[in-house]
């Protein structure tokens, strides 16, 4: 019996490519939020939920995330990427009240080696320090590993955002190591860039910690 899911299989249960039968898009429920699929009137909501902080948000992203015109092409990308099979985008909403609060998504999708990034993650100020990303990402790691049979989980940021770093290592990754002049900004900055990984041997002990946290939370 094969062990894991094809990965052409994991893209028609998101409605990237057209299955034989059809399936809804992946939505992700917990208790305090909702991951979405992305459309394209989000565009315009992620800028309401992000226009006051941009800096605050936006600082460690290679990308320039200040006009409504950036948000738009953040989501003509994105959709671009998923017909490609690259990645699956979602809108971060608040469960109790259904607003959008910001985003993240699968990245960097690689079929045959079972593995996945979870990455491009913001979320407004106010639900910043909450249960909310904390859910987000337990969501996101049990959908790869229990139901995609990944055996690996990659997660990356900036080497000098160490708020950041601290955040994936409290959610249970290893970091691996860092590349150097790995990426270049929108501002000229060479960004170094360091890795994390969480593997599917890990999982089990991270979703416990995971799983306590939420329930502290709640």
């Amino acid at each position: 019996m094969q062990r894991y899911k094809d990965y052409d299989d994991i893209l028609q249960e998101a409605s990237l490519i057209p299955p034989a039968s059809p399936k809804p898009a992946l939505t992700l429920q917990g208790n305090s939020v909702r991951l979405e699929p992305i459309r394209r009137d989000h565009s315009q909501l992620f800028w309401q939920a992000a226009k006051d902080d941009l800096e605050d948000i936006f600082r460690w992203i290679p990308y320039s995330m200040r006009t409504p015109e950036d948000f738009d092409k953040v989501v003509d990308k994105a959709f671009e990427e998923q017909e490609r099979g690259e990645s699956i985008v979602f809108a971060t909403v608040e469960a109790v009240s259904g607003q959008v609060i910001g985003s993240t998504r699968y990245m960097n999708i690689d079929r045959n080696n079972h593995r996945v990034e979870i990455g491009s993650t913001w979320i407004a100020p106010r639900w910043q320090r909450t249960a909310i990303n904390t859910e987000a990402k337990y969501l996101m790691l049990r959908n790869a590993f229990e139901n995609w049979d990944c055996v690996r989980v990659e997660l990356k940021t900036d080497a000098l955002n160490q708020k950041s770093r601290n955040a994936i290592l409290r959610i249970g990754a290893q970091e691996e190591g860092t590349l150097r002049k790995h990426l270049l900004t929108h501002t000229g900055r060479v960004r170094d860039t360091v890795y994390f990984s969480i593997l599917d041997t890990e999982w089990p002990q991270v979703k416990q910690r995971l799983e306590a946290k939420l329930s502290q939370a709640h």
